[in-house]
């Protein structure tokens, strides 16, 4: 009897960091310039000046590509190091910090938000690179204003300083056409949430 062949399952070719990083560049690229349902794998072929099948064989989907491309690279806001001594100092550096380079990632946002309602696990990407890393930095921030007795732990307030400090970053370009710059951001500080904490507004 002829023997039965076993398909093998297929094997990605190797390429390099920084091919990879390029062909990532070109995917968040063209997100950014046409939004997650103009993008195409022909379209980061051209840019890239590669074969759909090179990026087929690394990547099975379109989905898969955006995915890698959202989770690849540090596009975090440096929040690590903020540390002023005082919880208004924290959140009015978050500030500074945001306002000079949320642009770019709120136009990001914006261009994948709507297909990752409906992929799971796009939207899972799309927060742990851009939203997850914030929320914990700021609530860090908000924990060690309450163990310093700056913020009373019983302030229903403290909850919400992240939803409302990215919420204002993300929200303003929608609502407004204008990036949340840091004099903006810093306003809705000084309006919204340090009268909420509790706490005082510099003269």
């Amino acid at each position: 009897m002829p023997s039965e062949t076993t398909a093998t399952p297929q094997r990605r070719s190797k390429i390099t960091p920084e091919r990879e990083q390029e062909f990532y560049t070109a995917v968040l690229d063209l997100l950014q310039e046409g939004g997650y349902e103009a993008l195409t794998i022909e379209g980061v072929a051209a840019r890239t000046r590669s074969s759909r099948s090179t990026l087929y064989r690394q990547w099975n989907s379109k989905p898969q590509l955006v995915v890698a491309a959202l989770r690849s690279g540090n596009r975090r806001l440096a929040l690590e190091g903020i540390d002023t001594g005082s919880l208004e100092g924290d959140l009015r550096a978050v500030a500074e910090v945001a306002g000079s380079v949320c642009g770019a990632d709120t136009k990001l946002m914006y261009a994948v938000g709507h297909a990752a309602l409906h992929d799971p696990e796009l939207l899972e990407a799309l927060r742990s690179a851009l939203i997850e890393h914030e929320v914990a930095a700021i609530r860090a921030m908000v924990r060690k204003g309450v163990e310093r007795g700056e913020v009373d732990g019983e302030n229903a307030a403290t909850e919400f300083v992240p939803t409302q400090l990215i919420g204002a970053m993300r929200v303003r370009p929608l609502l407004e056409g204008r990036q949340a710059d840091t004099p903006y951001l810093t306003r809705f500080l000084e309006s919204s949430v340090f009268p909420a904490l509790g706490i005082g507004v510099r003269a």
